[in-house]
């Protein structure tokens, strides 16, 4: 049975491709209250991709830090920016397309924990972990056979008492396969 296990092994590793990224860009405010406090901010993001193969569903995980920069610190308060942690899952549904092809077309989806944390100056911050969703969608392209760039934009929606924290963070990176 052991033998047996190790030679299976490379045949079931080489059904499902694992993937992992690094990567940054631009997150904007959208909806109140957020778009109101805050200006568009940056965000750095680690995931990684699970796609088994012949299938175009696969999952990915996340863990982005966003960092939105208020519009003014009231002298009060002394609010100077909120921070976004968040740990997320999406399904990720590739479009079908050539095995030759270089870009891969994407679309994912999924929910998670968020910690928004409103940094004061003057003291003491505020924080607040809730859950969301997201969507978007992205493209793949290969560079060599084990490394790529992906380009990426999704949607937020951050469960809020009262009104929602709404963000697109648009991100680019890199990611290697293992």
């Amino acid at each position: 049975f052991g033998l047996m296990a190790i030679m299976a092994a490379p045949a079931a590793q080489a059904q499902t491709s694992i993937k992992v990224g690094v990567g940054g860009g631009v997150s904007i405010p959208t909806g109140s209250p957020l778009k109101d406090d805050v200006k568009t901010g940056w965000n750095g993001t680690a995931n990684l991709q699970f796609k088994p193969a012949g299938s175009p569903l696969g999952f990915q995980v996340d863990g982005m830090y966003q960092q939105f920069k208020a519009k003014s610190a009231p002298v009060t308060t002394g609010l100077n920016k909120d921070e976004l942690w968040s740990g997320t899952g999406d399904v990720v549904f590739w479009f079908p397309v050539a095995s030759e092809t270089k870009v891969h077309p994407y679309l994912l989806g999924g929910g998670g924990i968020y910690n928004i944390k409103a940094k004061s100056t003057a003291g003491a911050s505020a924080s607040s972990t809730k859950f969301g969703i997201n969507a978007g969608a992205g493209f793949d392209f290969d560079l060599q056979d084990k490394v790529g760039i992906f380009v990426e934009g999704r949607f937020h929606n951050v469960f809020i008492t009262g009104s929602d924290a709404k963000f697109i963070p648009i991100s680019a990176g890199i990611r290697f396969g293992v």
